[in-house]
């Protein structure tokens, strides 16, 4: 688990009562919202469609059960009773009162938490693996060289102010569960051939209006680099990025305007002249901040107890969750455990703050009192015994969060789209809603198997609907909300853009739109073991043409 140190535990105290003076001076009309725009966004506060919105750091995506008990107290005591998980491994509140904003960042500060540089054109909230640290093919922990990066880039003084927001993520596995390829800087840990720890490095990723794949600058990366050459990356980007159009900012573009090799060799340059500095990471300084992810003391446990299949013999509901939300662990007689923030006809990434307190609860007792947040909008139990899984199991289940869907048609991600946001063009929600009602029967998302949706409600792509098995768009036209829908995009090591596959359908169409697709797969797939993805990428989206408008 993070850890303040002694300039963090300062330095938020500090901020906490700075913005409390410059929201009590907006709030008196000292400050127009002009004025007061820039220090609200330093502060993770945003204006949206109907009230500020909060957005809040979860380095990593990890938490304890002290850190997402305080979540629940804010969400019940400051908000409607519930928050938003995002893909960005935070936490957003949509509905607190300005004046009250102060309060709550003081109470996140009592438990080493905060929402600085959750927005605003900074290097934003590191993100990592969601099951970093217990995940049976990791090559190493990520998250000790997410924290370093976290460390080095709060209020970094070149870098307050980039052209665009700069956004970092890290995985330690070949199986990418972190969307490397889609960031500004997207690591990859592993060893070279004489079993030296380092990182392959990718550049330029990105969604939005111009969604591209990153471009990979280093096979291996040596781990005492890891500052100097992320400082050298954003150093040529604030140097040459453009200021002058916020659609062309993001490094994506200017590697894509100034050439991928041209801007490599620019990062090499400065990195040769910077990295036998005050950046080089000291091998001792790694291996002590290691130790704050040190794993807990794995008790013996058999591999797969008798009660536990037992159990799964006994409850179909069960049996169907844990092959589901159940994935391997690196300890003999453990598992992860997926949390679904995705029940059948509910909103994508809510939790209450009764959730949210059984959860705490239930990490406590059963997962050496960690929780994970993933960026795709569910929570993760990490250390789970399996012959605790059905007492898991059933505790969530009491608490309305044991929905047996992690991977499936029905694990949509979404923005909060028109219902929320000021940027949004259409609504996400209802959709997605109206999905996971259509194919909400167990059985059916069983025979369909593996199938990532995502929603963006604009153009902005929050989410992340470019990197969706079936990505859907939602788009204004002449008042009326339209969506576009892309197939064949993937976040994950074998990354790919969807393709746009004809016009948009209206509010009334898109959810029948997405079951002809499903419906075409289904027909033409070689068998069922060939997922969505494996049949798209070997047909083409002629057959999907044919079925939505009837011509290829």
């Amino acid at each position: 688990m993070y850890r303040y140190d002694e300039f963090d535990e300062a330095f938020v105290r500090e901020r906490v009562a700075q913005f409390s003076d410059q929201v009590a001076r907006r709030l008196a009309g000292d400050l127009d919202e002009e004025q007061f725009k820039p220090l609200r966004l330093q502060n993770g506060v945003y204006l949206q469609l109907h009230a500020y919105m909060l957005r809040i750091a979860v380095p990593y995506g990890t938490l304890s059960s002290r850190q997402m008990r305080k979540l629940a107290f804010i969400a019940r005591n400051y908000d409607k009773g519930y928050g938003h998980f995002t893909t960005r491994q935070n936490l957003q509140f949509n509905w607190p009162a300005l004046k009250d904003v102060p309060e709550i960042l003081g109470h996140l500060a009592d438990v080493e938490m905060h929402a600085i540089q959750t927005s605003g054109n900074c290097i934003r909230n590191v993100t990592a693996d969601h099951f970093a640290g217990v995940a049976a093919d990791e090559v190493a922990d990520p998250r000790p060289y997410a924290e370093i990066l976290r460390q080095w880039s709060t209020i970094h003084p070149e870098f307050l102010f980039l052209p665009r927001k700069f956004k970092i993520a890290v995985t330690g596995a070949d199986a990418d569960r972190a969307a490397v390829r889609f960031h500004d800087i997207g690591l990859q840990v592993k060893r070279n051939e004489a079993g030296e720890l380092g990182f392959a490095v990718w550049i330029g990723g990105g969604m939005g209006r111009t969604p591209m794949v990153g471009y990979q600058i280093r096979d291996f990366l040596p781990e005492a680099d890891l500052l100097a050459y992320s400082e050298a990356i954003v150093r040529i980007y604030n140097l040459y990025g453009r200021r002058d159009n916020k659609y062309k900012a993001r490094l994506k573009i200017l590697i894509h305007e100034g050439g991928a090799e041209t801007i490599a060799a620019e990062i090499e340059q400065e990195f040769n002249e910077i990295r036998y500095g005050v950046l080089r990471l000291p091998d001792d300084e790694i291996r002590r901040i290691e130790t704050y992810f040190a794993a807990p003391d794995y008790p013996t446990r058999a591999s797969e107890s008798v009660p536990f299949k037992r159990a799964r013999l006994a409850d179909p509901a069960f049996d169907r969750w844990v092959g589901n939300n159940v994935s391997p662990h690196r300890a003999p007689g453990h598992a992860i455990v997926t949390v679904s923030l995705k029940p059948i006809g509910g909103v994508p990434g809510n939790a209450t703050a009764d959730q949210m307190d059984a959860v705490a609860d239930i990490a406590e007792r059963f997962s050496a009192d960690e929780i994970r947040v993933s960026h795709e909008q569910n929570l993760v139990l990490p250390h789970v015994a399996l012959e605790d899984v059905k007492a898991v199991y059933d505790a969530l289940a009491a608490a309305g969060l044991a929905t047996g869907n992690a991977g499936l048609v029905t694990d949509i991600i979404a923005c909060p789209g028109l219902d929320y946001c000021a940027l949004a063009t259409a609504r996400s929600i209802p959709v997605a809603e109206r999905i996971s009602e259509r194919f909400g029967n167990p059985e059916r998302q069983q025979e369909i198997g593996p199938l990532k949706i995502k929603i963006s409600g604009c153009i902005n792509a929050c989410g992340h609907h470019h990197a969706g098995h079936i990505g859907i768009l939602g788009l204004d036209r002449k008042g009326e909300e339209f969506y576009q829908i892309t197939l064949g995009g993937s976040g994950d090591e074998t990354a790919s853009i969807g393709e746009i596959v004809g016009r948009g359908f209206s509010t009334d169409e898109v959810v029948d739109a997405v079951q002809q697709i499903v419906d075409t797969y289904i027909v033409h797939r070689e068998s069922s073991e060939e997922s969505f993805l494996a049949a798209y990428r070997r047909l083409g989206p002629a057959p999907f043409k044919e079925a939505l408008y009837g011509t290829a």
